[in-house]
């Protein structure tokens, strides 16, 4: 090189010098290359892709009602994601996805220069492959050594996989917020659709949540969210994946973004919780991971309609106790005006329950109020619609409850899809239905609102039975001789101490009137409370205590006193449809259950109910017999006794059942039932409390039973049972009664016209004034 010029020498000497270092670093990379390709991770995670899939619960008519796991995620196949979705991904992640081997060479030095032109790094230039790469079997630390494997697991990964296949895995696998695992999921859990139903702007929205899912989350960060969406709006477009006018139309298009995240088919948030349990206890290795499919028992129709019943019925017991003030308050001194970001912020950390939904009073006088409606709606109440808390519009209210700027509210759409103001109830509530032939359960709500109190009421809430009690009282007296027409005297009576257990007592009919003797039929229907104690008087307390376990209550929590008798022990509304429903079904006492069957991620069953059917007689509680004059009975209660509102309401006459009050009107319940289905409501306060007065059974609880049997019998038709072997027959109508063949002798009262006697019996014995037990 010397016979060169100067100044070729000075030019070419520093490429020679440069081209041996470039040789030199690529033979370095080569041997790097070929020391740890062969060391890379194996595809098998990819090629045998199992994602961790949720336990899911659902109704047995196969609706979605729970879902638990750390993941939330629904795995969709590349031909089920919308041509919509996938240019949105590849316009805002990798627009030359289909065309580089996986990493982007072009993308990578268009990223350089923007952030050299930027002063900083700003732009990255991972493609899908990488992220895949990185998802599957790296850390998210930002080294030189990450991403080498990065890269050279990407190449790895386009030369074992389709681009389909690689695409369908970052689709599935990709975090999005919310605890959504992928796009169909985030679907789901952003817009409350599915994947294939969504618009070219909800699919930007989506699309431009990898890149940062907390900070363009829609719910947390509305505002960064929506640009991050004209982001990607723009490449689709300059990309050509929408037109113009598409282009326009999304930008414009309003997004109604969930904000409730457990929003399902249909609210059965307790049953959901009990197969949840149900399932970890049997199955607890990788329960929430692997994709349990677990159904359950209830009906979406008739869940739905107990949800609503249940809503209505303490929403109605609620308005009728008056309107309490404000909910809390919020320091306006920094909301600039009335559509401030900030209102939605602080709205964000009140909970909705149900279709109560909170809003921020931005003004309020006697004539009307003007409220910010969490999710951005400005409401104005005038007349009717703010009726309901008119006294807490007046100066003199409470100044912590009285209505006025900065008070946080509930709003709820009345009957015509009004808005109107509202309250969240103190009060709380359960009902569950059972099939009484089989003891499977139709329907379970176990509270006003899951998300605010998640004690299942139904199988956890011990409380006083009251009258609901009675029945099996009755059917205990009917195994000692007596009969519908037994004759018993409704009069004031006095037990001493030691008959109590405990202090002299001096019980009244909830009514306070007494009406002398009567049949015993008559005094179920008017739940005349010194009849029932006579009743218990004369078979004995201890007797009583001990049948009543036939029916699945627990003896020590019924003491044999005669309190007993309008039931001062304590039950479960899931003990008390259990034992109704020895009633419905002719004498056998099933066992209720709520999960059908569970399946595993290849929808092969792993385990399932075996119900033992009414009919087997091992599971017989009580006589047939008894049964069906119990049934005949209860009718009454409905046609003409203090539940008469079932029949007149459903126009039915095949319904039984009891209404049930404690003392003080602490507890009200009604239980009941048609051959088909039975069901128990129950109202009264966490910490016990009076409810009011008047508020009976048949006043709180019955409302909620009907507005579900409503739903339930729908298209049933009317049925009674048919009159077992063994019973004689008198009277008609009415008066109508039955007694046992071998009791017919000693207790059938003279003067009713017997059927099938050889002789007239004598009279039964006098019984309004019975041995003490």
């Amino acid at each position: 090189m010397s016979h060169l010029p100067l100044a070729a020498r000075i030019v070419i000497t520093p490429l020679i010098v440069l081209l041996g270092l470039v040789a030199i670093g690529i033979a370095l990379a080569m041997i790097v290359l070929a020391l740890a390709y062969p060391n890379l991770p194996s595809l098998e995670v990819l090629t045998d892709y199992r994602p961790k899939i949720p336990l899911r619960v659902y109704t047995s008519d196969g609706y979605l009602i729970g879902e638990f796991g750390e993941e939330r995620r629904a795995v969709v196949s590349i031909q089920d994601v919308p041509p919509v979705m996938k240019h949105a991904i590849l316009a805002a992640e990798d627009d030359r996805f289909y065309q580089h081997g996986g990493v982007d060479y072009l993308g990578i030095l268009r990223a350089a220069a923007a952030n050299l032109a930027g002063g900083g790094k700003r732009q990255g230039a991972s493609t899908i492959t990488q992220q895949v790469a990185r998802n599957f079997f790296l850390s998210g630390e930002k080294t030189y050594t990450r991403k080498l494997y990065e890269a050279l697991l990407s190449f790895k990964i386009e030369k074992n996989l389709s681009k389909d296949q690689i695409l369908e895995l970052y689709v599935n696998q990709i975090f999005l917020g919310q605890r959504a695992y992928g796009f169909a999921a985030a679907a789901q859990i952003y817009f409350g659709k599915p994947l294939k139903d969504i618009s070219i702007a909800e699919a930007a929205m989506l699309a431009g949540l990898p890149k940062a899912p907390s900070a363009y989350n829609p719910i947390v960060n509305p505002k960064r969210a929506r640009i991050r969406q004209q982001y990607v709006l723009r490449r689709m477009h300059d990309l050509g994946y929408i037109t113009d006018v598409q282009h326009e139309s999304a930008l414009k298009e309003p997004l109604v973004v969930k904000r409730e995240l457990a929003d399902y088919a249909v609210h059965a948030e307790h049953a959901a919780e009990m197969a949840r349990q149900i399932t970890a206890d049997r199955f607890p290795e990788d329960v929430y991971s692997r994709g349990l499919k677990v159904y359950t028992t209830l009906v979406k129709a008739e869940q739905e309609a107990a949800y609503l019943s249940l809503r209505r019925g303490v929403m109605d017991y609620d308005r009728r106790h008056g309107y309490r003030g404000a909910e809390s308050y919020l320091d306006m001194k920094d909301i600039g005006s009335d559509q401030d970001e900030a209102i939605d912020e602080a709205l964000q950390d009140i909970a909705d329950a149900g279709d109560l939904i909170p809003a921020l009073v931005l003004a309020a006088d006697p004539k009307q109020i003007r409220a910010y409606r969490k999710g951005g709606e400005i409401v104005t109440l005038t007349g009717d619609a703010m009726k309901f808390a008119a006294k807490m519009l007046d100066d003199k209210a409470p100044p912590n409850k009285r209505i006025k700027r900065g008070a946080i509210i509930r709003l709820q759409k009345d009957d015509k899809g009004g808005w109107q103001i509202s309250q969240l109830p103190e009060v709380e509530s359960a009902f569950v239905a059972v099939n009484p032939q089989d003891g499977a359960i139709r329907a379970l709500v176990g509270g006003f609102d899951f998300n605010r109190n998640k004690f299942n009421h139904v199988t956890q809430a011990w409380r006083q039975p009251g009258s609901s009690f009675k029945p099996f009282i009755y059917s205990a007296a009917l195994e000692k001789g007596f009969s519908p027409s037994s004759i018993i005297n409704d009069e004031p009576i006095v037990i001493s101490a030691s008959q109590t257990g405990s202090q002299a007592w001096e019980p009244h009919n909830y009514d306070g009137k007494y009406e002398g003797p009567m049949k015993m039929r008559t005094a179920l229907a008017k739940s005349k409370n010194m009849v029932s104690i006579r009743i218990l008087q004369a078979i004995g307390t201890h007797y009583a205590q001990d049948y009543a376990s036939r029916f699945g209550f627990d003896a020590e929590k019924h003491p044999p006193y005669l309190t007993m008798a309008l039931g001062a022990g304590s039950v479960t509304p899931w003990q008390m449809v259990t034992a109704y429903s020895v009633f419905a079904n002719g004498g056998y006492r099933i066992k209720p259950f709520v999960v059908r069957e569970i399946r595993d991620e290849r929808s092969q069953v792993i385990a399932q109910a075996a119900p033992v059917p009414a009919g087997e007689e091992s599971i017989r509680a009580i006589d047939p017999r008894n049964a069906f004059m119990m049934d005949s009975m209860l009718r009454d209660v409905t046609i003409y006794g203090t539940a008469a509102r079932a029949s007149v309401t459903l126009k039915r006459q095949d319904l039984a059942g009891k209404t049930g009050t404690t003392n003080e009107y602490v507890d009200a319940w009604f239980c009941g039932y048609q051959m088909t289905v039975s069901g128990c409501a129950w109202v009264g306060f966490d910490q016990p409390k009076k409810l009011g007065d008047k508020e009976t059974g048949g006043a709180a609880a019955l409302p909620i039973w009907i507005g579900y049997m409503g739903r339930a019998l729908r298209d049933v038709p009317l049925q009674t049972p048919q009159m077992p072997e063994g019973l004689i027959t008198f009277g008609s109508g009415r008066d109508r009664s039955y007694i046992y063949a071998e009791n017919a002798v000693k207790a059938a009262p003279p003067d009713e016209e017997t059927t099938e006697m050889t002789e007239a019996p004598p009279p039964r014995p006098d019984i309004s004034l019975p041995p003490a037990d």
